[in-house]
């Protein structure tokens, strides 16, 4: 039998490119940035925490068979791309582009004045047809375990906020991943703050915050 698996992967462990504009920090290895111990954990092949000055942004460029999940920190998102889909994403606004057999996206930094904060995930996806769009609105505003947006893989995304001394209890999940995006979080005697990560296979059990706190969660199943 297998031994259980509780790994936390701080912020400063993260891999870092910068240019033109954006700077990245990735949970996992990506282009020049190699490690064969962190490829993936399940499905999720990428967790990049993206800053990108006013004006900047990433032009059109493809992707195929993966899904990529989009929240934003800080700042607006100008997106578009070939489904047909675009606007403005806000904070609070989980957006998701599963991009099938082939899709061409463009994201920029909506404003000219402000920076804009994002994380974004890619996991590798169900979906082989065609590509699909989908957004849906996360209730920031009061503490609680929410649902993000649905995706194709085995995978449920939530969002977890908390204020001051709260606890969550987590669901049961075969795997668990756990991105820390504001505030502090307490787990047994681990704080976990901006950047950190929990990958584990063990039941979790009670998130609780120090202050007040956002946490991106994947549950695998």
């Amino acid at each position: 039998m297998s031994s259980a698996m509780r790994e936390i992967r701080r912020a400063e462990q993260r891999f870092h490119t910068a240019g033109e504009g954006i700077e990245t920090f990735h949970s996992f290895s990506y282009g020049a940035h190699y490690d064969p111990d962190n490829i993936a954990f399940g499905p999720v092949t990428a967790i990049n925490t993206e800053h990108i000055a006013p004006g900047a942004g990433y032009d059109a460029h493809r992707h195929s068979d993966v899904e990529i999940v989009t929240w934003v920190l800080d700042g607006v998102l100008a997106h578009e791309d070939s489904t047909g889909a675009g606007g403005e994403i806000p904070p609070g606004l989980a957006q998701r582009l599963s991009a099938g057999s082939g899709v061409e996206h463009t994201e920029r930094n909506a404003s000219s004045v402000e920076g804009l904060t994002f994380v974004q995930m890619m996991l590798r996806s169900d979906n082989e047809g065609t590509p699909e769009y989908a957004q849906a609105h996360v209730e920031t505003d009061l503490a609680g375990l929410y649902r993000a947006v649905d995706v194709h893989a085995p995978v449920e995304l939530r969002v977890a906020v908390l204020a001051e001394g709260d606890v969550i209890e987590m669901p049961a999940a075969a795997r668990t991943l756990i991105h820390v995006t504001r505030g502090c979080l307490v787990l047994d005697h681990d704080r976990l703050t901006p950047g950190d990560e929990l990958r584990t296979d063990e039941p979790i059990g009670q998130l609780r915050a120090d202050t007040a706190t956002e946490v991106l969660v994947c549950l695998l199943r």
